[in-house]
């Protein structure tokens, strides 16, 4: 992949390194087990994101 990205393309890939985090911890405590994933939650492989 190129070093120089464009705008468009580093803020997509930054917004979806964020919301791929995982639920923490306590949210799943708090609801004893019932949220789990994330439905925004993407892997690497299956889903590529648009260029």
């Amino acid at each position: 992949m190129a070093r120089n990205k464009p705008l468009g393309k580093k803020l997509r890939m930054a917004r979806a390194l964020k919301s791929n985090s995982s639920v923490p911890t306590w949210a799943v405590m708090k609801t004893k087990g019932r949220v789990r994933k994330t439905p925004a939650q993407r892997n690497w492989r299956m889903s590529k994101l648009k260029p």
